[in-house]
């Protein structure tokens, strides 16, 4: 019948492959078989210096293990039974080269070395730059190893974490039982206390072995100290004072007093009435701990999961879906602003153009009052008719080109506003051809000539006038009415009359031309801000609707990215209460394998650090 604490074991493991943990898995199966073999693998572990490696050298009587100030132990020592001394050095297995221990002899190339130097030719290897030995082994002919126990010198603890370090630290996870070696020159220390509280969560059968005592008088206060602080700590380990120098003496001497002066008698005594002869209440508790830091590492995920199924919203997707709310009433606020920005920007523009064209007219039209103040319309009027053709023709391309220019910054500003990454939204504004048929068509006035019958009648008429008066007068003084002071009088009013008549026909012919002008300037101002405005509102609706139908591809685009999120959203929902429903059975699952680890464990709870990753 086998014994309750595999079918626990049997159960983690399954609950591990159900959770999709085939490391954790693999570890359990091989702690199974570890647990099934009749061998008692005792991990001895501590701190540089600690006299860890001369305690295994006294447990068996032998200096297998490498010792000695300039000497640290690189790869883990296993020291069993055999029937004659052996040495073996385990080289780097060439599947995969990860210098894992295995305990399949398959799994690594073995070197044979003499027992006395293997550990040092293996530690001398390891501090090698590219070594690929990760173990020593020796085999002794040892009653107690012939029992069952299986010693193993791993590396210092205390150093770095090397590779070899690091593989001597998994296995703790194979160990049935350790023993933690610190010397008695001073008290343990937190870095041990909190050491053996991670050794405990994994392997709660723990040992701890006051080493050198020989040299510390009172080492049993140091004892007394360290068993209270353990207590104090809450790790439920025993402590025995031990000196491996009395040890070796007694044993070359053959001398029982002295071996049990070194505490070596207790220890073994101790290591059989404790360990072996309790092998079953062992590989319970190491069941009941490597199995309980099993489903912490199970359940400590579900929780998370669980967590996050229960968290508000679907992720990234509720993100995005309410991304896509504000983006869509973004959209409708800048489509309002763009059409607002449109309006304004085209009556300022409207404004703008017809105070230019204003201007514009009002200066040629005081060009045209300074002209004809001069000049004679009748002698002049055809260059006078080019030279406003001319500079009405640039009037209206200037106005004309400045309107397209400023609606290609108005269309440049509202794509900038409404679409900023969209660089092609911009229409092409192009070119229209200014309304210059309107600075044309100017009707020359009727001009009145002065001709020669008229200077005539008017110089006849002025003589006429001016030869009765003088006339007139001179008879007073008894001259004739025709005398030579009438006849000069009358040349004189008669030429001043021909001059002051051509001044006012020319006066005349210049208010005419000057009106004449005026009217036209007048009629190509309307004409030019008629066509302008047009232009102006056919541009606008141009670009109104060419941003509307934007704002409506980028609605309907945005509604469709919203709805296909929001199907996604419930998708989601469901399947997350789904996986919560699954999830809360998984840990019921575990929170019930939990209470039969308990049970198994029996009454002893074992408190510590944090619980340790079952991975090399």
């Amino acid at each position: 019948m086998a014994p309750p604490w595999l079918d626990v074991l049997d159960d983690a493991i399954q609950a591990c492959t159900r959770h999709d943990r085939p490391d954790l898995a693999a570890r359990l199966r091989e702690r199974r078989a570890h647990l099934l073999e009749p061998k008692l693998r005792i991990l001895v572990i501590g701190e540089t210096g600690q006299g860890k490696s001369q305690l295994v050298n006294a447990l068996v009587n032998a200096p297998v293990c490498a010792i000695g100030d300039d000497l640290t132990t690189l790869v883990p020592a296993v020291v069993e039974y055999a029937e004659t001394p052996s040495g073996a050095m385990l080289m780097e297995p060439a599947r995969n080269g990860r210098g894992a221990i295995e305990d399949a002899a398959s799994s690594a190339r073995r070197l044979s070395a003499p027992v006395e130097s293997v550990t040092t030719r293996a530690n001398r290897d390891a501090a090698t730059p590219g070594g690929e030995v990760v173990r020593a082994r020796v085999g002794l002919p040892r009653a107690l190893l012939e029992a069952g126990v299986v010693l193993i010198d791993t590396p210092p603890t205390g150093e770095s974490r090397s590779r070899h370090t690091a593989n001597a630290l998994t296995e703790i996870l194979r160990a049935d039982a350790v023993i933690l070696a610190t010397d008695a020159t001073s008290e343990l220390s937190a870095s041990e206390c909190e050491l053996l509280g991670q050794v405990m969560r994994i392997c709660p059968s723990v040992m701890v072995v006051l080493t050198k005592i020989d040299i510390v008088p009172d080492y049993r206060a140091v004892a007394d100290r360290n068993r209270a602080r353990l207590a104090k700590a809450g790790l439920p380990a025993s402590l025995v004072p031990v000196s491996a120098t009395l040890r070796l003496a007694a044993a070359r001497a053959g001398d029982r007093e002295l071996n049990v002066e070194s505490g070596f008698d207790e220890l073994v005594h101790r290591l059989r009435r404790d360990w072996l002869e309790q092998v079953d209440q062992l590989n319970r508790r190491s069941v009941a701990a490597v199995t309980d830091v099993t489903v912490d590492q199970l359940v400590a995920p579900l929780h998370e999961e669980f967590a996050a199924t229960q968290r508000n919203g679907a992720g990234d997707a509720l993100a995005r879906w309410h991304a896509a709310g504000r983006q869509l009433e973004q959209l409708q606020r800048d489509a309002a602003r763009g059409q607002t920005m449109l309006s304004d920007e085209v009556s300022d523009l409207t404004s703008d153009l017809e105070f230019d064209l204003r201007d514009r007219t009002r200066q040629i039209l005081r060009d045209v009052d300074e002209y004809f103040d001069v000049a004679d319309p009748s002698n002049t009027w055809q260059e006078f008719e080019e030279w406003l053709e001319e500079n009405l023709t640039a009037v209206a391309e200037t106005n004309f080109g400045w309107l397209f220019d400023r609606f290609d910054w108005i269309a440049r500003r509202l794509a900038c506003h409404v679409a900023p990454e969209r660089d092609d939204l911009v229409p092409d504004m192009g070119e229209a051809d200014p309304p210059v048929e309107h600075a044309t068509g100017l009707r020359k006035p009727n001009v009145e000539k002065f001709s020669v019958g008229q200077k005539l009648f008017v110089g006849m008429r002025g003589s006429y006038s001016g030869l009765l008066m003088f006339g007139l007068a001179t008879t007073v003084a008894g001259m004739s009415l025709i005398n030579p002071i009438s006849i000069g009088a009358g040349v004189a009013f008669g030429l001043k009359s021909v001059f002051e008549e051509r001044g006012s026909r020319l006066k005349r012919r210049q208010a005419v031309a000057k009106t004449a002008a005026h009217r036209h300037v007048d009629d190509f101002f309307l004409a030019c801000s008629k066509e302008t405005k047009d232009t102006a509102r056919t541009l606008q609706r141009m670009l109104r609707d060419r941003y509307t139908s934007y704002a409506e591809q980028r609605r309907a685009e945005i509604t469709a990215s919203a709805k296909a999120l929001k199907q996604v959203i419930d998708a989601e929902a469901a399947e997350r209460n789904k996986r919560a429903k699954e999830i809360r059975s998984s840990l019921e699952k575990l929170s019930a394998l939990r209470q039969r680890v308990r049970g198994v464990a029996g009454p002893v709870r074992v408190t510590g650090g944090a619980p340790r990753e079952l991975t090399a």
